[in-house]
C-alpha cells in the first residue's frame, strides 16, 4: 500500500508539488495524470526516493521512504520515462547486474528466465542492449523493475515511443501485472489509462484536482445524462415505447436517416442511466440499435475539464447559486414578531 500525506516539493520559490495526499490500496492499478509541468514526475520521483520532499510523508507499506529508504525501496519496482539501461551489456548480463544490485534472494536463473518470458524478451536475452529496438529496450526497462518481484510497480510513461502493436502488448502485460502487484501508471495516452486503470488521480499545478474511478468521475461531472439512440422500426411505435420506459422524462425524434431509421434523444429523470432499459425495449420489440451515445463525459473530457479549471468554476458557480438562493429565501421570510400587545399606561394601572 502507498500512503501520501501532505507531500510538498519546492525548488526555491517554485512550488512544484503543493500539499497532496492520497492512498493506493494493494492490488489497485492507478493512473496518474497531469499536463506537462503539473508535478506528476516530481511526485513519482519522491515516491521512489529518487528525490526528497520538502515536507510531508510518502509511506511504502507503512515505511517512510526517507526514514528507511532501503526497506521501502525493496518493495518498489520503478520504470522511469527513460529506462536506466547499460547499453554495452547484453540483456541477461544487465538483468543479472540489477539482480545483484537489489540483493535479490530468489533463485537467479529461474527468476530472470521467468521475467524474460513475462516481458517477451527471451529471444533477445543474449543481444547487446544498444542494438535493440526502442520497443525491446522499453521491455528490458520493465524487466529490471520486476527483478526481486516487488509488490509495488511505479511506471512512468511505459509506452512512450512504442508502435501500436507494442503499445497493445505493453498494455496487456500491465493488466497481467496488476493481478499480482500494486501499480501506479503515468501516461499521456488517455485511452491507455482508460483501458488499464481502475482509478485515476489527476494533478494540475501541483495540486490533486480529481481522484476516483473513471466512470464515477465522468458521471459526477456530466451535466446531463441524455441518451441518443438510432433505431429502426415504426416511428410512432418506437416513440410510444420509449416514452413508456421508467425514468424517461422526454423523448425527441430527429429526421429520418434511411427508410425506417430515426435518431431519438431521451432525457432522463435526474441522473437515471437509460441504456439498459432502451436495450431491453429494443430486444422486446425486435428493433435493431445502430447507434447509442451517452451524454456521460469521456476520460479526455474529464481531464480537460479539471486541468483547464472548468469543473472548479462550475462547482464555485453552483455553490454561489445555492448561497444566493438561501439568502433570497431568508430575505423573503417574514420577520419574527412578538404577538403580545405593548403594555399601555391604562393596562399598567
Amino acid at each position: 500500500m502507498i500512503t501520501v500525506k501532505h507531500l510538498t516539493k519546492r525548488y526555491g520559490s517554485h512550488l512544484a508539488v503543493d500539499d497532496i495526499s492520497f492512498t493506493v490500496q494493494d492490488g489497485e492499478i492507478v493512473g496518474f495524470l497531469g499536463p506537462n509541468g503539473a508535478g506528476k514526475s516530481t511526485t513519482m520521483n519522491m515516491l521512489t526516493g529518487y528525490i526528497s520532499s520538502s515536507s510531508g510523508e510518502a509511506l511504502i507499506n507503512d515505511t517512510d521512504i526517507l526514514d528507511n529508504p532501503i526497506k521501502a525501496k525493496r518493495d518498489i519496482g520503478y520504470l522511469p520515462e527513460l529506462p536506466p539501461l547499460y547499453q554495452e551489456m547484453t540483456v541477461m548480463h544487465y538483468l543479472s547486474f540489477v539482480y545483484d544490485l537489489k540483493k535479490c534472494k530468489l533463485p537467479r536463473k529461474a527468476h530472470l528466465t521467468e521475467i524474460c518470458n513475462l516481458c517477451q524478451i527471451t529471444d533477445v536475452k543474449d543481444r547487446i542492449i544498444k542494438n535493440l529496438s526502442k520497443g525491446y529496450r522499453q521491455r528490458v526497462g520493465l524487466a529490471q523493475a520486476l527483478v526481486g518481484n516487488p509488490p509495488i510497480l511505479i511506471l512512468d510513461e511505459p509506452t512512450v515511443g512504442l508502435d501500436p502493436k507494442q503499445m497493445l502488448e505493453m498494455r496487456n502485460l500491465i493488466k497481467r501485472l496488476g493481478k499480482r502487484h500494486t501499480v501506479i501508471l503515468s501516461s499521456h495516452i488517455l485511452s491507455e489509462i482508460q483501458a488499464v486503470c481502475d482509478r485515476v488521480i489527476i494533478i494540475n499545478k501541483g495540486k490533486i484536482v480529481a481522484d476516483g474511478a473513471i466512470d464515477t468521475l465522468a458521471q459526477s461531472m456530466s451535466q446531463n445524462r441524455r441518451l441518443k439512440v438510432r433505431l429502426d422500426g415504426d416511428a410512432a411505435e418506437v416513440l410510444q415505447a420509449l416514452r413508456a420506459i421508467k425514468g424517461v422524462s422526454k423523448v425527441q425524434q430527429s429526421a429520418q436517416h434511411e427508410a425506417g431509421l430515426y435518431d431519438y434523444e431521451l432525457t432522463p429523470v435526474g441522473n437515471e442511466d437509460l441504456r439498459k432499459a432502451v436495450n431491453a425495449a429494443a430486444q422486446a420489440n425486435g428493433w435493431n440499435i445502430y447507434r447509442m451515445e451517452s451524454g456521460v463525459l469521456t476520460l479526455e473530457d474529464v481531464f480537460l475539464k479539471v486541468t483547464m479549471g472548468e469543473w472548479q468554476a462550475e462547482q464555485k458557480l453552483s455553490a454561489s447559486a445555492a448561497t444566493a438562493g438561501k439568502t433570497a429565501e431568508s430575505a423573503a421570510a417574514p420577520a419574527a414578531t412578538d404577538d403580545k400587545p405593548e403594555n399601555t399606561q391604562e393596562e399598567a394601572k
